[in-house]
């Protein structure tokens, strides 16, 4: 049941972040967005509001821990408690190994590692105290696989992947009830290239991107469609993306 949920959304000013946002409000939940960028935030909740839904937000630097727990201090004041949230926020500058891009791995895994540690802490308290509660993350193909370029990339969406499946099993050991979802993302149509400042790894993916890539409502569905199923199931996985695409 979707309706009344609050949800916490992080990476939500644009792409799967603010696909999802506007879907799950439609449908009843009530949600409470988070990104760096305030115009984008301010738009995007006028958006929700003007049809129907409810929204507020948050400016969110992931790798900050006090804009994680500002964020799920805000769901519990505005609409009193917090029943799930989407760590989507990530960047992807792929490159080869050999072109020493050392600031973009630095900002890789802070962003899509210390991010996801961020957002869990601030709301696992809470879903502990309650013996309820759903995380959502956004992993990505190559945290299934290797791929050249996607080394650093790569190696923070397999810690996505280790750290949400160990999360669901300690909270099945401990009684807690947390539900967990990731998800493994092909080519979605986002913002994502952007983050890349290797010429040569830019102008792969666009090509790939623009022969392949699909609209983020696509994730946006099976975000709904995970929080949606019964509080007594827990959708672990999801590998998504073009059928046009042999990722």
């Amino acid at each position: 049941m979707i309706k009344d949920k609050v949800v916490i959304i992080t990476g939500a000013s644009s792409g799967i972040g603010a696909a999802t946002a506007k879907q799950l409000a439609a449908k009843g939940a009530k949600v409470v967005l988070g990104a760096r960028r305030r115009d984008r935030l301010e738009e995007l909740a006028g958006e929700i509001e003007k049809a129907g839904g409810q929204a507020v937000y948050s400016i969110l630097d992931v790798t900050k821990p006090a804009d994680s727990e500002e964020i799920a201090k805000l769901a519990k004041e505005k609409f009193g408690r917090i029943d799930a949230i989407f760590l989507n926020a990530g960047i992807m500058p792929t490159a080869p190994l050999s072109a020493l891009k050392t600031d973009d791995w630095h900002e890789t895994v802070d962003i899509n590692i210390k991010g996801v540690l961020n957002g869990v802490a601030a709301v696992l308290p809470t879903f502990i105290a309650q013996k309820s509660g759903h995380v959502l993350a956004t992993s990505s193909v190559a945290g299934l696989k290797a791929y050249p370029g996607s080394a650093v990339y790569g190696g923070t969406k397999w810690f996505v992947r280790d750290f949400m499946e160990v999360l669901r099993i300690e909270s099945a050991i401990e009684g807690t009830n947390i539900r967990t979802t990731t998800i493994y993302p092909a080519a979605i149509n986002t913002e994502l290239l952007n983050s890349i400042s290797d010429k040569g790894s830019a102008e792969a993916m666009k090509q790939l991107y623009d022969k392949h890539g699909i609209a983020p409502d696509r994730i946006a569905d099976v975000v709904s469609f995970a929080i949606d199923a019964p509080e007594d199931t827990t959708i672990n996985e999801f590998t998504v993306g073009p059928a046009s695409q042999p990722w």
